[in-house]
């Protein structure tokens, strides 16, 4: 995304106007999600000046710094769990698009984490996981893509400890033992990782 992420983190890129992390915090609002934790990591003191403590989208923010470097996609949840209420919690990725309806993403029964996956996009032809019965697996003939968008029990990261960490290999681990659930979402979603497909997100005609 650079020469763009080099003045502003990917949240708070415009799509048609408004940072893309607003609709996020618009969403989880009308999902009736009310305390919500922002890692901050790259320039995130923007986002923090942006956003403030959330009362203007109906929600109460905290922020997670990861001041000594991003830690990665586990490390950053991982640092932010003494500011999260519950037993779970839902996760969504800041720099995706999507109008995935949060107040239905559920942990079932016997779970530690249920991942939402979507359809591979062009960038992503081969995928991340499988899915059969409900479960998420590690290989499968059919894969889909992991969307960014997960519910986590505590207990998932019971045997982590501070630092930068890749999500993946615990994610492997929880589907080896069968407690890691999965639905597939076939509705509006994007990864705005480069400036071609933030422009292709400006441009779409379906926004909530």
């Amino acid at each position: 995304m650079r020469p763009l992420t080099d003045r502003m983190p990917k949240p708070l890129l415009p799509v048609r106007g408004k940072p893309l992390i607003e609709y996020h915090l618009e969403r989880l609002a009308r999902a009736g999600i009310e305390r919500i934790v922002i890692n901050l990591a790259w320039l995130g003191g923007m986002i923090r000046d942006a956003l403030g403590d959330g009362a203007r989208f109906g929600v109460r923010i905290d922020y997670s710094d990861e001041a000594t470097g991003a830690l990665e996609t586990g490390g950053g949840i991982f640092r932010a769990l003494p500011l999260l209420g519950g037993d779970a919690f839902l996760v969504v990725n800041g720099d995706i698009y999507s109008d995935y309806p949060f107040a239905q993403a559920r942990l079932p029964p016997g779970r530690d984490v249920h991942l939402v996956l979507v359809p591979n996009p062009p960038q992503h032809p081969n995928g991340d996981f499988g899915l059969e019965r409900g479960l998420a697996l590690p290989d499968a003939a059919v894969r889909y893509t992991f969307s960014g968008i997960a519910v986590y029990r505590r207990e998932f990261f019971a045997e982590c400890a501070a630092g930068a960490f890749p999500l993946k290999p615990l994610l492997i681990r929880a589907m080896s033992a069968g407690r890691c659930s999965a639905e597939v979402y076939r509705g509006s979603w994007q990864d705005v990782g480069t400036i071609e497909r933030l422009q292709a997100l400006n441009e779409a005609e379906r926004y909530t």
